[in-house]
């Protein structure tokens, strides 16, 4: 599944990888296997925003989030619901800063930040591929906002040494989502 904002950034409510209906992708499948309709992966949800949250764009199959099979014989499928929230969505290359500022009389609000990667398209050009294949590698981090919360502007560099290594042999990149808050 594919989840997309155009403004602002995702933020996940659900997610379930299992079924729980017996109509929702039943086409052509045997009732045997739409009989059970309590299935579903526990670690779904939490998959699903470590991976989506505070991002513009998150694409996900029914792969990466179903490492576990909750019901055998059971037809799945994956079902999210997510939110727009309005953010500011900063994007540093490994060994760039990232600059975030608001305006006068306003202080920045970390929503989210990682710091690794999670889609081969960003930071990629001129990247041989296998520097960008990875995209299960980033780290959530703190450490923007402990360093940003409450100014009017900062800057980080996006670097290993700045947020540690979580995948080696990976070009990464730095991922914020803000907001600016009145003082």
């Amino acid at each position: 599944f594919l989840c997309v904002c155009y403004i602002g950034v995702i933020r996940v409510q659900t997610a379930l990888y299992g079924r729980r209906n017996r109509e929702m992708c039943s086409e052509g499948k045997p009732p045997r296997q739409l009989a059970n309709i309590r299935c579903s992966a526990k670690d779904t949800l939490q998959r699903v925003k470590s991976r989506c949250d505070n991002r513009k764009v998150c694409e996900i199959n029914q792969k990466d989030i179903g490492k576990s099979d909750p019901c055998r014989g059971i037809y799945k499928y994956v079902e999210t619901t997510y939110t727009c929230l309005p953010a500011i969505h900063v994007i540093a290359c490994e060994h760039s800063m990232a600059f975030l500022y608001c305006d006068v009389g306003q202080v920045i609000h970390i929503y989210g930040a990682r710091f690794g990667r999670g889609d081969k398209a960003i930071c990629a050009y001129r990247r041989p591929a296998r520097l960008t294949k990875n995209v299960w590698c980033s780290n959530p981090s703190n450490k923007v906002a402990a360093r940003c919360n409450g100014k009017q502007k900062c800057s980080i560099k996006a670097s290993k040494s700045s947020f540690g290594d979580p995948c080696r042999g990976t070009y990464k990149y730095l991922e914020v989502a803000y907001v600016c808050l009145c003082k």
